[in-house]
């Protein structure tokens, strides 16, 4: 675990960062289900699960403005995060894209992701990510997950990269402000 002063402030923060991605779920409620293998109920639980933990909320284009675009369900935002001393970070594709979503990643490399906050790659998830949550599932809810995310439509859609916090953003981006006394 990072122990510094960003870390700090992220941690005061996320409760403020809950309440925001949590108005988002509304506009997942009007996201059309995505095409699911009928005969398999692991890709039914995962559905459930990405509903429940609000994955469109942030990984559908449109969905932190309140406007989710359904051509865009879990294919990444265009709208970030900024948080104080990291950076700016936008949501990623999820959906299988082999270009620009998970299509490389593995079914376990998506449970990993989910459960620890580390890509395939060795990059650590932006801190907004709430990964330390997800950490809790259970070996069968992660994998019914992972399964699902693997089984919706590819959509080519590219995020932003992440951002450093001196750099100039490429997108528009919502910032945290933690505040001092």
């Amino acid at each position: 675990m990072i122990d510094s002063p960003a870390a700090g402030a992220l941690r005061r923060a996320a409760p403020l960062i809950a309440a925001a991605l949590g108005t988002a779920l509304l506009a997942l409620a009007a996201l059309p289900a995505a095409a699911q293998p009928a005969d398999d109920p692991m890709v039914g639980r995962g559905r459930y699960l990405a509903a429940i933990m609000d994955c469109g909320g942030c990984h559908t284009g449109g969905a932190l403005i309140g406007k989710p675009d359904p051509n865009l369900a879990l294919a990444g935002s265009t709208i970030g995060f900024r948080i104080p001393d990291l950076g700016i970070f936008y949501p990623p594709n999820l959906t299988p894209d082999r270009e620009t979503g998970l299509g490389t990643w593995s079914e376990a490399e998506i449970v990993a992701g989910v459960r620890t906050g580390v890509r395939p790659d060795g990059r650590i998830l932006a801190p907004a990510m709430p990964w330390h949550a997800y950490a809790a599932l259970t070996d069968a809810d992660a994998l019914a997950l992972a399964r699902y995310l693997k089984s919706v439509p590819p959509v080519r859609h590219a995020a932003p990269p992440p951002t450093g916090p001196s750099e100039t953003p490429p997108a528009p981006y919502f910032t945290v402000v933690v505040p001092t006394r």
